[in-house]
This record gives structure tokens, C-alpha cells and sequence, in this order.
């Protein structure tokens, strides 16, 4: 059995300096890397002070590039593929999550995941599927990976807890067509997860500033300072 990819990328620590009260873990979309969304934590830092911001590499070369990264491979683009890939790379991220609370030394209510496109498809795929429930998963431009037709029969078996979910689409996306959106909805919905969902108008496959301001809210929602 081949051992599970050590996962590693670019840190912010937290504005006000100090011990982090949570942490948000950045996934970036195929063919970038985790330089690709550190720049976020930059962003989001004023609304949380005393969060730490991490934005792995993902385990893979990028397959058709001689730079950048993957989640996994896209070769037929299908939902066949995308749920294969969640579940291979699921183990490599899971173990990630855990030592960076660990690290930390926060438990998993002050975790927030944040993924665009391919990443967000692992947010939704990890972070439901963890046992202890995240403080929140916001999905910028992605889906929600599941066997076409399938979404009740893999709820039980797959999504393990249920955190609060926000989820944004450009309506002219022409990378993963908007109508992912309101299909994760639905099959989020059906498995009983709390989700809600933004589309916005004019905006392709990327993050606009209205994204970037609901997500800092959400984040902000989801992980209020201790006291």
C-alpha cells in the first residue's frame, strides 16, 4: 500500500500575533498551488484577527504541466472521475486537518475549510465526511463530487457531520457550469446539511469582490473570537 502524501504549503499567522483561536485551511483548484489562495488570509485577516490561515499543496504534480499541482487527475471530466479523485486524495487531506489542529492545538469546532473548483470539492468531500464537525466549508466556483444519481444513497455512508456551508458560482463559468450550484444544493440539502448558496452575476471561473466579502462574512460567522 503506497503511504499517504505528507502535505505541506504556505502559512499566515495571525494578525493580532499570539496563539491562533482557529484556523482556515485554503484548497486551491487544479493546476495551481497553495500560493495560488495564501493571499486570502491577507484579505480576511481584519474580520479574524487571531485566525491562522494554511493553503496546502496538493499531493499531485499536475499531470499535463511541468508546474502546478493537483487534487487529482481530469482526464474525462465526468462525475465518475471527480468522485474517484475526492476519495483518493481524501486520506492525504484528512491527515493534514489533524495535524495542523494539533498544531495548534485547536479542536475541530475552530476549523474552517475554503476551496475553489477542484478544491472545493474536497472541502465538501473531507470536511463532511470528518467525524467531528467543522466550524464551516465555503466553496468558491466548484461542486459537490458525488456518483451521478447517487447523492442519497452515499448521505449515510459518506457525510459523517454536517457544518454550516456557503457556497459561490459565477453564472458565467464557463469551467464548471453554474448549474453545479443549485445540483449541490440539492444533494447537500437531502443529507440534511445546513447549505446556502450565492450566485453571482457576469462572473467566470474566479472569486469577485462581492465572493470575497460574503465568504469573510461566513468565515467571520463561523468563527467568532473566544473570549
Amino acid at each position: 500500500m503506497a503511504a499517504t502524501p505528507l502535505l505541506d504549503g504556505p502559512r499566515l499567522s495571525p494578525r493580532s500575533g499570539g496563539a491562533p483561536d482557529s484556523l482556515v485551511v485554503l484548497l486551491h483548484g487544479y493546476g495551481a498551488d497553495g500560493r495560488d489562495l495564501i493571499d486570502l488570509g491577507e484579505l480576511w485577516g481584519e474580520k479574524l484577527p487571531r485566525t491562522a490561515f494554511v493553503s496546502p499543496h496538493a499531493p499531485e504534480p499536475l499531470g499535463i504541466a511541468p508546474v502546478g499541482r493537483q487534487w487529482f487527475a481530469y482526464v474525462e471530466r465526468n462525475d465518475r472521475e471527480r468522485w474517484a479523485g475526492v476519495q483518493s486524495a481524501h486520506a492525504a487531506l484528512d491527515a493534514f486537518l489533524d495535524a495542523e489542529l494539533a498544531r495548534h492545538r485547536l479542536p475541530p469546532g475552530r476549523l474552517a475549510l475554503v476551496g475553489f473548483s477542484q478544491g472545493t470539492m474536497m472541502a465538501l468531500h473531507t470536511g463532511l465526511a470528518r467525524r467531528e464537525t467543522l466550524a464551516g466549508i465555503l466553496g468558491y466556483s466548484g461542486l459537490h463530487a458525488v456518483p451521478q444519481g447517487r447523492a442519497g444513497d452515499i448521505a449515510g455512508s459518506v457525510i459523517a457531520s454536517r457544518p454550516p456551508v456557503l457556497l459561490i458560482h459565477g453564472d458565467a463559468d464557463e469551467v464548471i457550469p453554474p448549474q453545479a450550484l443549485p445540483r449541490a444544493l440539492e444533494s447537500l440539502k437531502a443529507a440534511g446539511v445546513p447549505v446556502r448558496g450565492h450566485l453571482a452575476r457576469g462572473l467566470g471561473h474566479g472569486i469577485d469582490s462581492e465572493g470575497l466579502l460574503l465568504g469573510g462574512a461566513f468565515l467571520a460567522e463561523c468563527l467568532p473570537p473566544l473570549r
